[in-house]
């Protein structure tokens, strides 16, 4: 499922009336993201948004990249790690199963990331 974000922005006066940040669409059809959303969702230069349009509002959507060997790595990581550990077979399976979900928590907690810095 996807994330949704709901932002608040600081009340923004122009001539006494509410403003919401605008953006405008400049040759090669580029906008820049106002400060107050960059700040929000901590965005920087480089990060990747994932475009998507939902009932005719364009929707940027901050994505992490992931090397996929990395990640096949860490999961043969966690996978040695749990088996080194294993006991005989006379483990009920599903305790087996809660063991490895232990160690991929354990996996994540140890080597989380902001995803918005992945590069």
């Amino acid at each position: 499922m996807m994330a949704l974000y709901f932002l608040t922005f600081k009340p923004m006066y122009s001539r006494g009336e509410l403003a919401l940040p605008l953006v405008k669409v400049k040759e090669k059809f580029q906008v820049t993201i106002p400060t107050e959303l960059r700040e929000a969702l901590h965005l920087t230069v480089g990060d990747l948004l994932e475009a998507t349009i939902e009932n005719e509002t364009i929707v940027l959507t901050p994505k992490a990249v992931v090397d996929r060997k990395a990640a096949w790595n860490g999961v043969i990581e966690v996978m040695e790690r749990v088996h080194a550990k294993q006991r005989p077979r006379s483990q009920d399976p599903k305790e087996e199963e809660k063991e490895i979900a232990r160690e991929i928590k354990a996996y994540r907690k140890h080597h989380a990331r902001s995803p918005h810095r992945s590069h």
